[in-house]
């Protein structure tokens, strides 16, 4: 690649089957209905599919291409592909290179062994994938990998996109609907826009598969800390170390390629933990490229012989990873309806939509929890490194000051807009944001935008958009059906008490303060706000007859989807504790204690010979380490054999709920109480003798 500001702009896109590529190998009628289908929804001819799939197998060919897959993100939480080549044998025993408009819009993998929550039996294997024409096609590893959706042979939908395209489409409906109702004739179709941050850990590739934590469980069941952490907040947006920026390079490169938008990249808090920031782009779109950004994250850091770690807590003592999910509402012509504009006391189309996103987030705070749960999550939620599982809204000064104002029927008064003052003349003059920012928040005002910071770094952001779009779609349909058969010379006094309706029914979810602090839990608790602390706590809200509703009556889920997604959170949220218990009392008994009792022997040999050469040498810092080791090793025994007695009782759960809650209150503690005594002893017990690499070194190899 030339090393030219022009390059970039060739570069990117370059593998991707966008618009530009369509609009110049498709005829026009074809390239016509195409866009038709992705603006409108419109269902796709065969034959005009045919056209489509001659030309994407053309240009794929002519970049590499030897496969195509349909691409799908079933309930696992990864993507999954199947692929098949393009050739197809003619009768004088040679090749030709085929793709059909079938090939190209219906798939058959086998869905027997994919999650489904109840919703297949295992000898009901026949699954299909429809493509999403909405999202791109692009070229990854000498295949054409198609975006789809994942369905089973009756229908259900066993992935993340098919619920989200279908709350995508709820919410364009209602808002659409609203806009009308304001006189907003213009405006034909809304979508939601979605930026999401991705947190990580880079970390040396060989130091890794030394850690069997790290390579079955994705994070550290045991370590004591290093000497430093994230104390001197020295790491956040240092310099790059070589080795990283290196890899960030890539990384951009290879993002830029498939169409990612990659934007921002610097060191987070604690030390080896990064950031990468896209452009928005719509929701469906947005999903995608996080999880190719996840994906390709780990493919570029293997080339550079590092270990990229996605899990929300790999490392105890130090700052885990999230993903802030940035979410806006646009319309066709791009107009931003969650833009205040300059006097947002006076924009009612903002106040509205603004409005209908607050009760959206109050009434149905239990699914925002649920939908970033997970046991990853757990562990960093509340931690003072990320917002508390207290789901609440920060608006900032002015918005809070403007509803106020609306609540109480008095004019709002706009502050004049100041300008920074720093002291240094040379320094420039800039206008100061009429609020400040509030990292504690779980769902923050930003803007234009909503930031919504609760989200795990392994997460997909599928689950998070489905709640928002589908919750503000219902208070969307509820402010229509106050206000459509209001004659419009009423529809102004109506909208303003409807507005101050909903600021006080509401108002209880909006907080501008410390989330970190004992105060807010209380003051959480007397407003009547959810405060459900684990994945157990949260999921059985998932199945109340409240949200049932809501998803039924949007045609998100059906009754049976919303169960089957029940049942495997439940399952994996047991299966990943029981992984970690096994691989935590493989560590201790095959790596730890050989390595304790190699130091205690090789101490008590060197006393021992100490006292045959001098017996009037004292050994009492000898004996007082192997008194300490031999107390860590009595408890670590009966600590391990506690949780190895444990799990077996746990693996005997045949409820799931019941089994999750067992994992949570049970296992993890048991867990937590070992590696507090595997901790202690590791802390003394030199670095030569343990088989694994520290804190120290995992956190502070790279140069």
């Amino acid at each position: 690649m030339k090393e030219t500001g022009n390059s970039i702009p060739e570069l990117y896109g370059s593998l991707v089957f966008n618009d530009k590529v369509m609009r110049e190998r498709l005829p026009k009628d074809t390239y016509k209905a195409l866009r038709k289908t992705i603006e409108n929804g419109t269902h796709l001819e065969l034959d005009v599919a045919n056209t489509v799939a001659a030309a994407m197998k053309e240009w794929a060919v002519e970049h590499g291409a030897t496969h195509f897959t349909h691409w799908f993100q079933p309930m696992t939480g990864f993507t999954a592909e199947k692929h098949d080549s393009f050739i197809s044998p003619d009768k004088a025993g040679q090749i030709i290179m085929e793709f059909s408009g079938k090939e190209l819009i219906k798939g058959e993998p086998d869905a027997s062994s994919f999650p489904s929550g109840g919703l297949r039996a295992t000898f009901e294997a026949r699954g299909y994938t429809a493509w999403d024409p909405t999202s791109p096609a692009f070229i990854k590893d000498g295949s054409l990998y198609i975006p789809t959706a994942f369905c089973s042979y009756s229908g259900e939908a066993l992935d993340k996109k098919t619920p989200l395209l279908r709350s995508m489409e709820a919410l364009n409906r209602e808002g659409v609907r609203l806009l009308h109702l304001l006189g907003r004739k213009d405006v034909r179709k809304i979508d939601t826009t979605v930026g999401s941050e991705q947190e990580y850990f880079l970390v040396d590739k060989d130091l890794y598969k030394k850690r069997k934590d790290l390579l079955f469980c994705g994070r550290t069941l045991l370590g004591a800390p290093a000497p430093k952490g994230q104390e001197m907040e020295d790491h956040y947006f240092g310099v790059l170390k070589p080795k990283v920026a290196s890899y960030m390079h890539d990384l951009d490169e290879e993002l830029w390629k498939l169409g990612v938008p990659a934007k921002t990249k610097h060191n987070e808090v604690a030390p080896a933990q990064h950031e990468l920031a896209p452009v928005f782009d719509t929701a469906n779109v947005a999903v995608d490229h996080n999880q190719l950004i996840m994906e390709i994250m780990k493919k570029v850091a293997d080339k550079h012989h590092l270990a990229c770690l996605l899990h929300e807590k790999p490392f105890e003592g130090v700052n885990g990873s999230g993903k802030h999910n940035n979410w806006s509402i646009v319309t066709d012509s791009g107009e931003n309806l969650l833009d205040p504009g300059k006097t947002p006391a006076e924009n009612t189309q903002f106040l509205l939509f603004l409005l209908a996103v607050i009760e959206a987030v109050d009434d149905y705070a239990d699914l925002m929890r649920i939908s970033v749960a997970s046991a990853g999550n757990d562990h960093r939620l509340g931690a003072n490194e990320a917002p508390p599982a207290i789901v609440s809204i920060f608006l900032g000064d002015e918005l809070t000051r403007v509803l106020s104002s609306i609540e109480s029927g008095t004019d709002f008064a706009k502050e004049q807009q100041t300008l920074m003052e720093i002291g240094a003349h040379v320094l420039p003059h800039f206008a100061k944001d009429t609020t400040d920012r509030n990292r504690t928040s779980p769902f923050a005002f930003t803007g234009n935008k909503f930031e919504f910071r609760m989200p795990g770094s392994a997460l997909s952001v599928a689950g998070p958009n489905v709640i928002l779009n589908t919750a503000v779609a219902e208070s969307l349909q509820n402010i229509c059906g106050k206000l459509e058969n209001i004659p419009e010379e009423n529809l102004h006094d109506a909208i303003q008490n409807l507005l101050k309706e909903m600021i006080r029914r509401h108002k209880r979810i909006l907080f501008n303060g410390n989330g970190y602090t004992d105060e807010w839990i209380k003051e959480a608790e007397k407003r009547g706000l959810y405060n459900l602390k684990s994945l157990p706590d949260a999921l059985p809200e998932f199945i109340s007859q409240k949200n049932l509703d809501l998803f039924t009556k949007h045609h998100i889920f059906t009754k049976e989807e919303i169960f089957s997604r029940y049942e495997i959170l439940l399952e994996n949220y047991a299966k990943t504790i029981h992984i970690e218990s096994l691989t935590l009392q493989d560590m201790v008994r095959k790596d730890f204690t050989p390595a304790l009792f190699s130091y205690m022997a090789d101490i008590a040999s060197e006393a021992l010979e100490k006292k045959k050469l001098l017996p009037s040498l004292s050994s009492s810092y000898e004996e007082q380490i192997i008194r300490t080791l031999t107390e860590s090793s009595e408890s670590i025994s009966v600590l391990l054999e506690k949780l190895c007695a444990d799990t077996k009782k746990a693996e005997q759960h045949q409820d799931t709920l019941d089994a999750a809650r067992y994992y949570h209150d049970t296992i993890l503690l048991d867990m937590e109480l070992l590696r507090g005594s595997v901790d202690q002893a590791e802390a003394i017990i030199p670095g030569t003798y343990l088989p694994y690499p520290t804190y120290d070194e995992l956190l502070f190899s790279l140069r």
